[in-house]
């Protein structure tokens, strides 16, 4: 499952200002910061959250869901390469 849900190019980010960057290769890992690590509830985040669901029940493809969490990971200040 997970090489169904793979980036193609992955995604870095930096959640707290003294925490390291991450590096996201994947959906699950997408989801789970959008879950874990972004508290408000901004409809960017919702439409991430969405397309995550989508990749993981197998109704979108991983490029849709990249792009709704870099948009999310912009808006929320934690985007630190795309």
């Amino acid at each position: 499952m997970t090489g169904l849900s793979r980036f193609e190019r992955p995604v870095v980010i930096q959640v707290g200002r003294h925490s390291s960057e991450r590096v996201v290769f994947d959906v699950n890992e997408a989801a789970a910061i959008l879950l874990r690590d972004l508290h408000r509830q901004t409809e960017k985040r919702k439409v991430a959250m969405d397309a995550c669901l989508q990749v993981l029940r197998g109704h979108a493809h991983p490029p849709a869901a990249r792009r709704a969490f870099v948009a999310a990971a912009l808006e929320a200040r934690i985007l630190r390469s795309d």
